[in-house]
Protein backbone atom coordinates (compact mmCIF):
# COMPACT_ATOMS: atom_id res chain seq x y z
CA UNK A 1 0.00 0.00 0.00
CA UNK A 2 1.56 3.53 -1.11
CA UNK A 3 2.29 5.90 1.60
CA UNK A 4 -0.07 8.46 1.62
CA UNK A 5 1.45 10.94 3.75
CA UNK A 6 4.88 12.32 2.92
CA UNK A 7 6.05 14.93 6.09
CA UNK A 8 4.66 13.51 9.71
CA UNK A 9 6.20 15.34 12.79
CA UNK A 10 4.79 13.97 16.24
CA UNK A 11 5.82 15.78 19.41
CA UNK A 12 8.99 17.48 17.85
CA UNK A 13 11.08 19.73 19.43
CA UNK A 14 14.25 22.22 18.57
CA UNK A 15 17.10 23.81 19.72
CA UNK A 16 21.06 24.40 18.53
CA UNK A 17 23.77 23.70 21.27
CA UNK A 18 23.45 26.26 24.19
CA UNK A 19 19.85 27.85 22.86
CA UNK A 20 16.58 27.42 24.52
CA UNK A 21 14.02 25.34 21.91
CA UNK A 22 13.38 26.88 18.75
CA UNK A 23 10.34 24.79 18.11
CA UNK A 24 8.29 23.05 20.89
CA UNK A 25 5.94 19.91 20.32
CA UNK A 26 5.25 20.07 16.63
CA UNK A 27 2.99 17.86 15.74
CA UNK A 28 1.52 17.94 11.56
CA UNK A 29 0.77 15.51 8.65
CA UNK A 30 1.60 16.56 5.27
CA UNK A 31 0.00 14.77 2.68
CA UNK A 32 2.09 13.28 -0.75
CA UNK A 33 1.21 16.26 -3.48
CA UNK A 34 0.41 18.83 -1.01
CA UNK A 35 1.36 22.59 -2.05
CA UNK A 36 1.96 24.83 1.35
CA UNK A 37 3.75 28.42 2.14
CA UNK A 38 5.41 28.60 5.33
CA UNK A 39 5.34 31.82 7.49
CA UNK A 40 6.86 32.96 10.29
CA UNK A 41 9.33 35.90 11.79
CA UNK A 42 12.75 35.78 11.26
CA UNK A 43 14.29 34.02 13.90
CA UNK A 44 10.96 32.01 14.58
CA UNK A 45 12.02 28.63 13.57
CA UNK A 46 11.37 28.65 9.43
CA UNK A 47 14.56 27.67 8.35
CA UNK A 48 15.11 25.16 11.40
CA UNK A 49 11.84 23.35 10.19
CA UNK A 50 13.04 23.05 6.71
CA UNK A 51 16.47 21.54 7.79
CA UNK A 52 14.63 18.80 10.16
CA UNK A 53 12.57 17.45 7.20
CA UNK A 54 15.73 17.67 4.96
CA UNK A 55 17.42 15.25 7.51
CA UNK A 56 20.22 18.37 8.43
CA UNK A 57 18.97 18.61 11.70
CA UNK A 58 18.16 16.18 14.24
CA UNK A 59 15.42 16.72 16.81
CA UNK A 60 15.55 17.77 20.32
CA UNK A 61 13.08 14.73 20.63
CA UNK A 62 9.69 13.42 19.29
CA UNK A 63 9.26 11.62 16.40
CA UNK A 64 9.56 12.63 12.10
CA UNK A 65 8.32 10.20 9.31
CA UNK A 66 9.18 10.77 5.72
CA UNK A 67 7.68 8.77 3.10
CA UNK A 68 6.51 6.71 6.49
CA UNK A 69 9.44 6.20 7.64
CA UNK A 70 11.04 6.95 11.21
CA UNK A 71 14.16 8.77 10.65
CA UNK A 72 15.59 9.38 13.97
CA UNK A 73 18.09 6.81 14.20
CA UNK A 74 18.24 6.01 10.52
CA UNK A 75 22.18 5.28 8.87
CA UNK A 76 23.78 8.04 6.90
CA UNK A 77 23.20 5.89 4.14
CA UNK A 78 19.62 5.51 4.84
CA UNK A 79 19.44 9.64 5.23
CA UNK A 80 21.10 9.75 1.64
CA UNK A 81 18.49 7.43 -0.27
CA UNK A 82 16.00 9.47 1.77
CA UNK A 83 17.60 12.79 0.25
CA UNK A 84 17.48 11.49 -3.12
CA UNK A 85 13.91 11.94 -3.06
CA UNK A 86 14.29 15.01 -1.67
CA UNK A 87 15.38 18.89 -3.30
CA UNK A 88 16.05 21.74 -1.24
CA UNK A 89 16.46 25.64 -2.75
CA UNK A 90 17.79 28.12 -0.97
CA UNK A 91 17.43 32.04 -1.07
CA UNK A 92 21.85 32.27 -1.39
CA UNK A 93 21.56 30.41 -4.58
CA UNK A 94 24.34 27.68 -3.45
CA UNK A 95 25.59 26.67 -6.41
CA UNK A 96 29.19 26.03 -7.35
CA UNK A 97 31.30 28.93 -9.01
CA UNK A 98 33.84 26.73 -10.07
CA UNK A 99 31.25 24.57 -12.14
CA UNK A 100 29.74 25.76 -15.02
CA UNK A 101 25.91 26.44 -15.19
CA UNK A 102 25.15 22.81 -17.29
CA UNK A 103 27.84 20.96 -14.95
CA UNK A 104 25.80 22.46 -11.65
CA UNK A 105 22.29 21.65 -12.79
CA UNK A 106 24.06 17.69 -14.04
CA UNK A 107 25.42 17.30 -10.80
CA UNK A 108 22.51 15.66 -9.15
CA UNK A 109 22.06 13.42 -11.84
CA UNK A 110 25.89 12.41 -12.25
CA UNK A 111 25.56 11.36 -8.31
CA UNK A 112 22.61 9.77 -9.41
CA UNK A 113 25.02 7.42 -12.21
CA UNK A 114 22.95 8.66 -15.10
CA UNK A 115 24.35 8.16 -18.62
CA UNK A 116 25.62 11.45 -19.71
CA UNK A 117 23.39 11.48 -22.66
CA UNK A 118 20.27 11.56 -20.66
CA UNK A 119 22.11 14.37 -18.69
CA UNK A 120 22.63 16.21 -21.60
CA UNK A 121 18.81 15.89 -22.80
CA UNK A 122 17.42 16.86 -19.83
CA UNK A 123 19.51 20.18 -18.63
CA UNK A 124 18.86 21.17 -21.96
CA UNK A 125 15.03 20.34 -21.30
CA UNK A 126 15.53 22.49 -18.23
CA UNK A 127 17.48 25.50 -19.05
CA UNK A 128 15.29 26.07 -22.05
CA UNK A 129 12.38 26.15 -19.43
CA UNK A 130 13.93 28.41 -17.19
CA UNK A 131 14.88 30.72 -20.04
CA UNK A 132 18.52 30.35 -19.79
CA UNK A 133 19.38 28.03 -22.73
CA UNK A 134 22.20 30.18 -23.84
CA UNK A 135 24.00 30.59 -20.71
CA UNK A 136 24.49 26.65 -20.32
CA UNK A 137 28.63 27.38 -20.61
CA UNK A 138 28.35 30.03 -18.28
CA UNK A 139 29.65 30.25 -14.65
CA UNK A 140 27.33 31.53 -11.76
CA UNK A 141 29.24 34.66 -10.67
CA UNK A 142 28.37 36.36 -14.53
CA UNK A 143 24.88 35.82 -14.09
CA UNK A 144 22.73 37.87 -12.10
CA UNK A 145 20.84 37.30 -8.72
CA UNK A 146 17.53 36.18 -10.58
CA UNK A 147 19.56 34.28 -13.58
CA UNK A 148 21.08 32.38 -9.79
CA UNK A 149 17.79 31.52 -8.86
CA UNK A 150 16.35 29.91 -11.82
CA UNK A 151 19.21 27.79 -12.12
CA UNK A 152 19.25 26.81 -8.24
CA UNK A 153 15.72 25.74 -9.24
CA UNK A 154 16.44 23.83 -12.60
CA UNK A 155 19.15 21.44 -10.52
CA UNK A 156 16.02 20.65 -8.15
CA UNK A 157 13.47 20.17 -10.49
CA UNK A 158 15.99 17.62 -12.61
CA UNK A 159 16.06 15.07 -10.18
CA UNK A 160 12.19 15.12 -10.05
CA UNK A 161 11.62 15.29 -6.51
CA UNK A 162 8.62 13.65 -4.14
CA UNK A 163 9.37 16.71 -1.75
CA UNK A 164 10.64 20.10 -2.85
CA UNK A 165 11.56 22.75 0.25
CA UNK A 166 12.02 26.21 -0.84
CA UNK A 167 13.86 28.39 1.95
CA UNK A 168 12.32 32.13 0.72
CA UNK A 169 13.60 31.61 -3.10
CA UNK A 170 11.67 34.58 -4.17
CA UNK A 171 13.39 37.04 -1.70
CA UNK A 172 15.72 38.56 -3.37
CA UNK A 173 13.92 38.67 -6.96
CA UNK A 174 11.73 41.20 -8.44
CA UNK A 175 8.21 40.45 -8.80
CA UNK A 176 8.38 39.43 -12.67
CA UNK A 177 11.20 36.63 -11.54
CA UNK A 178 9.09 35.84 -8.42
CA UNK A 179 6.08 35.21 -10.71
CA UNK A 180 7.96 32.94 -12.75
CA UNK A 181 9.25 30.68 -10.43
CA UNK A 182 5.60 30.57 -8.67
CA UNK A 183 4.50 29.37 -11.93
CA UNK A 184 7.18 26.76 -11.96
CA UNK A 185 6.54 25.39 -8.78
CA UNK A 186 2.77 24.94 -9.03
CA UNK A 187 3.55 23.25 -12.48
CA UNK A 188 5.76 20.74 -11.15
CA UNK A 189 3.56 20.53 -8.37
CA UNK A 190 0.72 19.73 -10.93
CA UNK A 191 2.68 17.94 -13.28
CA UNK A 192 4.78 15.74 -10.98
CA UNK A 193 2.81 15.60 -7.60
CA UNK A 194 5.75 17.27 -6.55
CA UNK A 195 5.01 17.64 -2.01
CA UNK A 196 6.28 21.46 -2.04
CA UNK A 197 6.60 23.57 1.35
CA UNK A 198 8.01 26.96 0.15
CA UNK A 199 8.94 29.43 2.78
CA UNK A 200 8.39 33.09 2.23
CA UNK A 201 7.68 36.71 4.16
CA UNK A 202 5.51 38.30 1.10
CA UNK A 203 2.28 39.12 2.07
CA UNK A 204 1.79 39.68 -1.80
CA UNK A 205 2.36 35.87 -2.36
CA UNK A 206 0.43 34.40 0.21
CA UNK A 207 -2.79 36.58 -0.75
CA UNK A 208 -2.66 35.79 -4.56
CA UNK A 209 -1.69 31.79 -4.51
CA UNK A 210 -4.30 30.65 -2.14
CA UNK A 211 -2.16 28.00 -1.14
CA UNK A 212 -2.28 26.70 2.88
CA UNK A 213 -0.05 28.18 5.27
CA UNK A 214 2.15 26.41 7.78
CA UNK A 215 2.68 29.26 10.63
CA UNK A 216 5.98 29.52 13.10
CA UNK A 217 5.04 31.56 15.57
CA UNK A 218 5.96 31.07 19.60
CA UNK A 219 7.59 27.86 19.30
CA UNK A 220 4.51 26.48 17.48
CA UNK A 221 3.17 25.81 14.20
CA UNK A 222 -0.31 26.25 13.19
CA UNK A 223 -2.14 25.86 9.98
CA UNK A 224 -4.23 27.72 7.94
CA UNK A 225 -6.58 27.84 4.28
CA UNK A 226 -7.16 24.89 2.78
CA UNK A 227 -5.53 22.39 0.58
CA UNK A 228 -7.15 23.64 -3.32
CA UNK A 229 -5.80 22.51 -6.89
CA UNK A 230 -2.86 25.16 -8.24
CA UNK A 231 -3.62 27.40 -10.29
CA UNK A 232 -1.76 30.08 -12.58
CA UNK A 233 -2.98 32.90 -12.29
CA UNK A 234 -3.85 35.67 -15.09
CA UNK A 235 -1.33 37.92 -13.91
CA UNK A 236 1.10 34.70 -14.42
CA UNK A 237 0.73 34.37 -17.99
CA UNK A 238 1.09 37.85 -18.69
CA UNK A 239 4.61 38.21 -17.80
CA UNK A 240 5.49 34.35 -18.81
CA UNK A 241 7.63 33.92 -22.01
CA UNK A 242 9.05 30.63 -21.65
CA UNK A 243 7.20 27.11 -23.32
CA UNK A 244 3.99 25.88 -22.24
CA UNK A 245 4.39 24.64 -18.98
CA UNK A 246 2.30 21.52 -19.60
CA UNK A 247 3.93 20.17 -22.75
CA UNK A 248 7.47 21.15 -20.81
CA UNK A 249 6.60 18.82 -17.98
CA UNK A 250 4.62 16.02 -20.23
CA UNK A 251 7.88 15.92 -22.14
CA UNK A 252 10.49 15.97 -19.00
CA UNK A 253 8.73 12.90 -16.92
CA UNK A 254 8.77 11.03 -20.22
CA UNK A 255 12.69 11.50 -19.95
CA UNK A 256 12.23 10.28 -16.17
CA UNK A 257 10.33 7.61 -16.86
CA UNK A 258 13.07 6.54 -19.72
CA UNK A 259 15.60 6.82 -16.85
CA UNK A 260 13.67 4.65 -14.48
CA UNK A 261 13.66 1.96 -16.73
CA UNK A 262 17.05 2.31 -17.96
Amino acid sequence: MEEKTAISFANVAAKYDGTPEILTDVSFNISNGGFYFLSGASGAGKTTLLRLIYQLHKPERGQIKLFGKITNDISRDEITKLRQKMAIVFQEYSLLSHLTVFDNIALPLRVRGVSEQKITKLVAKVLDWVGLGKYAQSYPKSLSGGQQQRISVARAIIVQPSILLADEPTGNLDDENATRLMELFIQMNKMFGTTIILATHSKKLMETYKFPIISVKNHRVTFSGKETNPSVTPETKKVWRGPKPQTYFTELSKQFDDIGNA
